[in-house]
């Protein structure tokens, strides 16, 4: 599909004040056809990215602020990705009560993007509101060797490396808050202690310590430390990862952010941004190709179609800023 396709039935499946799920998606709460990971919320933050809808976008998110708030997450109501935190940074209507929910998921356990802190901390940023006192409970959480010991809803405790769920959103989150040398060298430490190399160039990490390097995507695995932590990674480990993403290739589960092609196109394009060789932008514009060509009639912001435009948009632009982690 072209992007204006895949814009276009973006807009047209719009239903009242949200989107329909997709049969690929595993909905991980009920609440989620209004928030940023798989809803309404996260529709309108691409369309408005892409300045390019005829829609009242922001009539649309009040209204799914509404629908939210019919029927909240009662299990994590403060998260970013999944809870009203989202909705409020993207309506801006009650900056107070996004203060609350902040200073509520403070000390979520979870110590994740998805869930956790880390992920309210850059909701925070991106509003102008406190998050310091968040961001000193999160480094006072960091286990001596760099990890987190996290808790999701429901689960058993472990140390998770990835961008939305563990160590590289959570360093990404203290950005500011610690000093650039402090967390390169806590990067360099902890991206060396569990690498797993494919010979001397290429090299992955698993989702979880001490299991298998079995993924690679944004969520979990090297293209998400790239875009996540790039900036602050050694050289070597940098174009290791990179490497790694390029070989492994478009990915078979579509075309989107979390884990699909568009998601490591990105890796690619925040390696030509750090390294001004217009090989890896080459990459990237390939891989948004083929996140277009992937496209199956599938509306959401980190699962769908509405990725692999963003990609080709930041191709254009040579803007390789990751959508909410970097740009919310």
């Amino acid at each position: 599909m072209t992007r204006e396709e895949i814009l276009a039935e973006a807009e047209a499946a719009l239903i009242a004040e949200t989107w329909p799920a997709h049969p690929t998606d595993d909905p991980l709460a009920p609440y989620d056809p209004f928030t940023l990971y798989l809803g309404a919320a996260g529709i309108i933050w691409a369309l408005r990215r892409l300045d390019a809808s005829s829609l009242d976008l922001d009539a649309i998110a009040l209204q799914a602020l509404e629908g939210y708030r019919a029927t909240p997450n009662a299990e994590e109501p403060a998260s970013l990705l999944l809870g009203e935190t989202g909705l409020l940074v993207l309506t801006r209507s009650d900056d107070g009560r996004l203060a609350e929910l902040v200073a509520a998921n403070e000390r979520n356990e979870a110590w994740e993007v998805l869930w956790g802190s880390p992920g309210t901390i850059l909701a925070a940023k991106a509003t102008g509101l406190d998050w310091r006192r968040s961001a000193e409970i999160l480094a006072g959480e960091m286990d001596g060797d760099g990890l987190w010991a996290q808790t999701l809803v429901g689960g058993e405790p472990k140390r998770m490396l990835g961008s939305v769920h563990g160590f590289a959103g959570n360093v990404h989150a203290l950005r500011g808050y610690l000093e650039d040398d402090e967390l390169r060298a806590i990067v360099e430490s902890v991206l060396r202690a569990h690498a797993v190399w494919d010979g001397d160039d290429a090299v992955n990490w698993p989702p979880v310590e001490g299991r298998e390097a079995d993924r690679v995507q944004w969520c979990h695995g090297a293209p998400g430390m790239i875009t996540t932590l790039g900036d602050l990674m050694p050289e070597d480990l940098l174009l290791a990862a990179a490497e790694t993403t390029w070989r492994t290739g478009p990915l078979e589960k579509g075309p989107g952010l979390c884990h699909g092609t568009a998601g490591n196109g990105f890796a690619l394009l925040r390696v030509y941004e750090l390294t001004g060789d217009e090989v890896w932008l080459d990459r990237a514009r390939s891989f948004a190709d083929t996140a277009l060509g992937q496209a199956r009639h599938h509306v959401s912001l980190l699962t769908g179609d509405i990725g692999a435009v963003l990609l080709a948009d930041a191709c254009d632009r040579h803007d390789a800023r990751f959508p909410i982690m970097d740009v919310l």
